[in-house]
């Protein structure tokens, strides 16, 4: 699946970071702050599974532009779509598409966006960001929360007029009840339910809502099945009990099938169908927050497909490989009851969901998830080996038969990431001292070898 102009291995010129990334990185903290960037890329010479930073460093990458980059870096088949005329047309003249469609546009999603529609969704609604897309799927929450409440009946006036003010009954006081650990976003409606780190809360206002604990398993799971079924129940009760005594109705639930940066946390498949069957009960709508787990990670197109549930999940938002971002949804009673109620200028971009396609195109084409699922037993095979090798640095091995969605727990995370990058391996860190590997849908066997090498090299090295 790899581009046959890809590197062969990772090659190494300077010191990471390089001199250009430094002088580059000290110019553009001039005209915004630059504390954040790790690495300047050269994306032209990046190709499939290699990115190439301005001092001619190689690197094999694992991260993928925090788990973004789906079929590889420079892939001809987005190349040729985003020289598309059709492309060119909705860059240039942008439309409106709530209000001034193309002609195009009802094939740019049923045709075409919506062949990735989770199982039982027949609807989708674009946005541009992973964050909107949680914000909208909160707003189609609330509203078929009230919706139900009002059992048909139309708004009062005193409702028109208190939401004026942003005051009750017109602007309810209502929760989306999300995890401990969780991330959901940094706009104000989905950082309310972040839960990961307090560098994205401290000093911002914030919705009162609750959190429950998300279940912390224990490794190997076939060694602790008692104890996280125990815990998982724990979990679950205590959704039971905030549900009944928060102080506002919670008319949602958001969850990450694994939560990501929060620290790559897993929950069996049967706290999820729990969880759904006591949404159900309140009904209460449940948010399966797949910005991050969507598009084929974890061996199956969307992570929550790995849990059997016995009917449709409510909303699953996405964004990241989809490269667009929405909600799709599976109830009739989450589309607004007027029009207008969800609503923004473009839509989520036609430019973008005309490169979603493509994406869609490559991975269903060349079965991308079938052979993602199938690396990631042999990537997860090989970690585990070095694990009995190393077990102080591959501590808590998780992810598996969860495709290449895979992490492990190491004493000093960010010295692991350094050193990996010295050594031309590009990987990603989350939680406390999480390692997650995060590579593209085209990452092959092939790549395994020089991974592994890689680590051996630096836990012989970091000791």
């Amino acid at each position: 699946m790899s581009f046959v102009s890809e590197p062969a291995a990772p090659s190494m010129r300077t010191a990471v970071p390089g001199p250009a990334t430094h002088r580059t990185k000290e110019d553009l903290d001039s005209v915004i702050d630059s504390r954040t960037v790790q690495m300047v890329i050269d994306y032209d010479k990046s190709i499939g599974n290699y990115i190439t930073d301005v001092d001619g460093n190689a690197y094999l990458d694992l991260y993928a532009q925090i788990a973004s980059i789906p079929v590889g870096y420079n892939n001809p088949t987005l190349i040729k779509a985003a020289r598309s005329p059709e492309i060119v047309s909705a860059l240039v003249n942008r439309p409106a598409n709530g209000n001034f469609p193309s002609n195009r546009w009802l094939a740019l999603l049923r045709e075409g966006l919506m062949r990735a529609a989770p199982p039982g969704c027949t609807q989708v609604f674009p946005a541009q960001s992973g964050s909107e897309a949680n914000d909208l799927a909160f707003k189609a929450a609330f509203m078929a929360y009230r919706r139900q409440q009002r059992a048909g009946r139309p708004w009062t006036e005193y409702e028109q007029e208190t939401a004026m003010k942003n005051q009750a009954p017109g602007s309810p006081d209502l929760a989306i009840l999300s995890f401990r650990n969780s991330f959901h976003g940094r706009s104000f409606g989905s950082l309310s339910t972040t839960r990961s780190k307090p560098v994205h809360k401290v000093d911002i206002p914030a919705f009162k809502w609750p959190q429950a604990t998300f279940p912390q398993l224990k490794y190997p799971l076939e060694a602790h099945v008692q104890e996280n079924t125990r815990e998982e129940e724990r979990c679950l009760q205590e959704v039971q009990n905030i549900i009944s005594s928060w102080h506002c109705p919670v008319a949602g639930i958001i969850v990450e099938p694994i939560q990501s940066e929060g620290g790559d946390n897993h929950a069996s498949p049967a706290f999820f169908r729990k969880l759904q069957a006591i949404t159900k009960e309140h009904g209460i709508t449940l948010i399966v927050d797949e910005v991050q787990t969507g598009f084929g990670a974890t061996g199956k197109f969307w992570a929550h497909q790995h849990w059997a549930l016995p009917s449709p999940v409510d909303i699953v938002t996405f964004s990241k490989k989809a490269q667009t971002a929405g909600y799709f949804f599976s109830d009739e009673n989450l589309r607004p009851d007027k029009a207008y109620r969800q609503f923004n200028t473009w839509m989520g971009d036609a430019a973008r969901i005309i490169i979603c396609n493509a994406v869609i195109d490559e991975i269903l084409s060349k079965k991308l998830v079938e052979k993602t699922a199938q690396v990631g037993v042999v990537l997860y095979d090989g970690l585990a080996a070095l694990g009995v090798k190393y077990p102080n640095w591959i501590q808590n091995l998780r992810g598996k038969n969860k495709g290449t969605y895979i992490a492990f727990d190491t004493p000093d995370s960010s010295a692991m990431l350094n050193k990996m990058r010295e050594l031309g391996i590009n990987i990603g860190s989350c939680g406390v001292q999480t390692v997650r590997l995060r590579p593209m849908l085209i990452f092959e066997e092939s790549h395994i070898a020089p991974l592994l090498a890689a680590f051996e090299t630096a836990f012989s090295q970091l000791a």
